[in-house]
């Protein structure tokens, strides 16, 4: 390992951030919006374990931030945990903020290293847990993290865990994500999206990862499709999938009206232009894009996972959908063919986001866990 160049000392307090990658997810990007509003009341440094750094785009130049290599290498065994000894005893960290199941070995060698004070951040679980958690890993949480504030963005998250987990109450600290309510105004610009075909829009924010099953939306799609409905289809954002996606829509005949935009490093304008947003995920807690869909006043069918049913006003209920292509696509079928529906629910999310998810509540929650003693 070659060796690590760290921040220097002096001035505000040191937080190091380790997330298993650091490309533009909904954790990432709420860190981003938590150290920009604060600007250089901390020095920031993050470690990407898998050296992905995209998300640091969004990070203001008022910011501190250092980007350092991830000291550790996969089947180095214990040698692993000597490695991350060594570069949080460098460091001196006057906080280190773990994120998921792949930050996990972090959280367990800051419980031997006295006087360092540690928060970790769950934001739900990937694909190999889409259908239930690994009994490895509950008893790994319950061990590590059970001296440590953990940050839950969901109920179904505080629920498991205060029950499954079975970590202490008082270490646990339920944060809905918040949002710039002012950035996603619906009377804002919309976006050139250039779309082709004709029709409603529906449009998708998302990582193009295995869970957020993009799959399950184009085929839903391609059943709208051959019932003769008019519509577009817009999917925002990059990933792994995205290759095998696009060669998906090409195979169902979607190309004639589906566009894959890429990253869109400001996603407001686009959905200015979505008439329906849609979830196809197998496995979500709190996501970012059905708040922003919320605060752009845009009617939303999504899958029924995590705490979507709770985000959403009741009137959005009967469009939250089994994890089933045929089930999305009805729900979809709703929604484009009834405009005054899609204003009429539009405007009870953006009501909602107006009244729970502002920014500042959340903003405010983080920074008493980054000053204080947790």
């Amino acid at each position: 390992m070659s060796e690590t160049r760290y921040p220097e000392r002096g001035g505000a307090k040191l937080v190091l951030h380790v997330f298993p990658g650091f490309g533009l997810g909904g954790a990432q990007a709420r860190f981003c919006a938590i150290a920009n509003r604060y600007g250089p009341r901390w020095r920031h440094a993050v470690i990407a374990l898998d050296g992905v750094t995209d998300a640091s785009s969004r990070i203001a130049p008022t910011v501190p931030l250092s980007l350092l290599p991830s000291p550790v290498r996969f089947g180095e065994g214990a040698l692993r945990l000597l490695r991350i000894r060594n570069v949080l005893a460098g460091l001196r960290p006057a906080l280190l903020v773990t994120s998921n199941w792949g930050s996990i070995e972090w959280a367990a060698v800051a419980r031997t290293l006295p006087g360092l004070r540690h928060l970790h951040t769950e934001d739900g679980f990937g694909p190999d847990e889409a259908e239930g958690q690994k009994l490895r890993r509950v008893l790994a949480r319950r061990l590590v993290l059970r001296s440590s504030p953990v940050v839950l963005p969901s109920r179904t998250l505080l629920a498991a865990a205060r029950d499954l987990w079975r970590l202490p109450g008082k270490r646990l600290h339920y944060i809905p994500n918040g949002l710039d309510l002012a950035a996603f105004n619906p009377a804002g610009a919309a976006a050139a999206l250039d779309l082709p075909g004709s029709g409603p829009v529906i449009g998708t924010v998302a990582r193009l990862r295995p869970e957020k099953r993009l799959d399950r939306l184009l085929r839903a799609s391609a059943i709208l499709r051959d019932e003769g409905i008019a519509f577009r289809l817009a999917i925002a954002g990059d990933g792994p999938e995205q290759a095998g996606l696009a060669a998906l829509a090409d195979r169902l005949g979607l190309m004639d009206r589906t566009r894959f935009l890429g990253h869109l490093p400001d996603p407001a304008p686009a959905y200015r232009c979505f008439d329906v947003v849609a979830l196809s995920s197998d496995t979500e807690q709190m996501p970012f894009s059905v708040l922003e869909a919320m605060a752009s006043a845009r009617s939303v069918a999504a899958t029924d996972v995590g705490d979507v049913r709770a985000m959403l006003p009741e009137a959005q209920g009967r469009f939250l959908t089994p994890r089933d292509d045929a089930a999305l696509a009805a729900a979809l079928r709703t929604l484009l063919a009834d405009a005054a529906l899609r204003a009429g629910l539009g405007a009870a999310n953006r009501a909602k986001a107006e009244r729970e998810f502002d920014q500042e509540a959340m903003f405010e929650a983080y920074a008493a866990l980054f000053d204080g003693p947790g």
